[in-house]
């Protein structure tokens, strides 16, 4: 574990070329990263490139966040390593698939990644930068959330989970000093399509973003205050005005009486 370094930055998924972007460029930040994911040879590559192009010798940690234990062994890390400063829950699967041809092992695993770990992560990483006063937490959610498909329901499901967690903790956190961002991309050109049951092939250049340019534009986003950073989306207005149609309608949810229309 890292006890000595500045400032720690928790990477997970940094196998992938997403979770690899984050850690370079927090790394450029003068973060010391810890790399998390399955594949440990892929790990260590990023590491090595991380090293070649920053200096910086980041922390590689095999963990399956699909496993309770594993995801309990890098809580602890984050409740107790004083130099955690950064936490990118970056780790994601996707199954897309009509809801009766769901593959049940496949579906469970996909929310266990998608909603369990982030909330665990999450809280435990909370409870270190709340009492020091500081830190950041970036949670990847999905333009899914928002574009719900007869093949995304749990999908889409999940990363609607994300957000909504986020924006409720980004309130109960106001004033804390601790930054809790959620970062909404669309898709982008990546080997997460594989085995998702929907080929890349099927999107047009004009709709994929590389890796790499998702990051720079949600790190632009974190700079800019922004809490929720849309990467693709040209008119923050647009957002703006979904949130305000949000707010007009939450309060009017809950009433003693029926609406008129339901009380023929």
């Amino acid at each position: 574990m890292t006890t000595n370094a500045v400032k720690t930055a928790i990477v997970t998924g940094a196998s992938s070329p997403f979770g690899a972007a984050y850690a370079l460029r927090l790394a450029e930040r003068g973060y010391v990263p810890v790399l998390v994911g399955r594949a440990e040879g892929r790990l260590e590559d990023v590491a090595a490139s991380i090293a070649r192009q920053t200096g910086v010798t980041a922390e590689v940690l095999v963990a399956d966040l699909t496993s309770s234990q594993d995801v309990e062994r890098l809580e602890g890390w984050l409740r107790t390593d004083e130099s955690v400063e950064f936490l990118v829950n970056a780790a994601g699967a996707a199954v897309f698939a009509p809801s009766p041809g769901f593959d049940t092992a496949a579906t469970e695993q996909m929310i266990a990644l998608n909603v369990i770990a982030a909330t665990r992560l999450t809280t435990a990483a909370l409870a270190g930068l709340t009492a020091r006063g500081r830190g950041t937490v970036v949670n990847v959610s999905s333009a899914m959330a928002f574009w719900h498909q007869p093949v995304s329901s749990v999908y889409s499901a999940t990363k609607s989970y994300v957000l909504t967690f986020s924006q409720a903790l980004q309130q109960e956190l106001a004033g804390s000093g601790v930054t809790v961002q959620v970062v909404v991309p669309g898709a982008m050109r990546t080997e997460f399509w594989d085995g998702s049951g929907i080929d890349i092939s099927v999107f047009s250049d004009e709709y994929l973003m590389s890796p790499e340019v998702a990051v720079d534009a949600a790190l632009a986003g974190l700079d800019a205050g922004e809490v929720v950073t849309i990467p693709s989306l040209a008119d923050i207005g647009s957002w703006e005005d979904y949130e305000k149609a949000r707010g007009v309608l939450a309060p009017i949810l809950s009433r003693d009486v029926p609406a008129e229309r339901y009380r023929r």
